[in-house]
């Protein structure tokens, strides 16, 4: 029986401690978040990027605040809080980390406070985007999961949670633009952040599972190259190491993921073998 964890930390460590309380002042645009989730960092990474000014609330998992429920009765995080109303001082939420980073690039769109878009002009290559954004949330994400969720119960084995993984890995470099390091090219995209939370985590399965991911070191494969030039490129970017708490609040949170025992949503979708939700 699934259970719940509670001795995980309530608050992040490390850069993104520090980031965290550099965004604590009170803000019309409010992210609501928990430092352990990587569909957290995702939207977070998005208001980096921008430069979009706003406010960092972090959600104890175990202890949500009535006001935070009323807003989103689920009680999932990331919830964006926009301002609305003529004084702004009203608030609309949004869920869903994917949602929340389109309607951020598309609200703050002005390139001369925000930078370009993370998505590209032309509509086919937006529409490209889309499609290998999907591929993300619906094949690597899940099978990231599958994979670190593996204990020996499982009709399958670490071999074939590990081989799934590699071909929708592979899938995705094919498409990728072959001098990068980013998925269309010298440029930072939405393609790119939307795994960049879980190619950052990539290690915990190494931590956690015998043999790892299986992704060969450098040098041991060159089919792996192109990956491993993006792999680099998005884990030191700026965003994403100042969104990251410290490693051993990591190992800490996943090990419930690691020993199947975690009730969060995503862990139940992926022991039952269900789409994420």
């Amino acid at each position: 029986m699934a259970t719940i964890d509670t001795s995980l930390p309530p608050e992040p460590s490390g850069a993104a401690a520090d980031l965290a309380a550099n965004h604590a002042d009170t803000h019309p645009l409010k992210l609501y978040g928990g430092w352990f989730c990587p569909f957290v960092q995702r939207s977070w990474i998005v208001l980096e990027e921008k430069n979009i000014p706003y406010q960092y609330i972090e959600i104890n998992p175990y202890k949500k605040e009535a006001s935070f429920l009323a807003m989103n009765p689920r009680g999932l995080v990331p919830t964006l809080a926009v301002p609305a109303g003529v004084q702004g001082t009203e608030q609309k939420p949004l869920f869903e980390s994917s949602i929340i980073s389109e309607y951020l690039d598309e609200e703050y769109s002005d390139e001369t406070k925000h930078g370009r878009s993370l998505f590209p002009k032309d509509a086919y290559e937006r529409a490209r985007a889309r499609l290998w954004i999907d591929h993300i949330g619906g094949k690597i994400i899940p099978a990231f999961y599958k994979l670190l969720q593996h204990t020996d119960e499982k009709a399958f084995t670490l071999d074939d949670a590990r081989e799934e993984i590699h071909k929708h890995i592979h899938a995705l470099t094919e498409q990728m633009d072959p001098e990068g390091p980013f998925f269309l090219g010298k440029e930072l995209s939405m393609v790119d952040i939307s795994l960049a939370p879980w190619a950052k985590r990539l290690w915990l399965i190494d931590h956690y599972k015998n043999g790892g991911t299986g992704i060969p070191a450098q040098g041991q494969d060159e089919k792996w190259g192109r990956w491993r030039k993006w792999f680099t490129a998005i884990t030191e970017r700026k965003s994403v190491q100042e969104t990251w708490s410290a490693d051993e609040r990591y190992v800490i949170a996943y090990k419930r993921y690691a020993d199947d025992t975690t009730n969060s949503e995503v862990g139940q979708a992926t022991r039952q073998g269900k789409k994420l939700p």
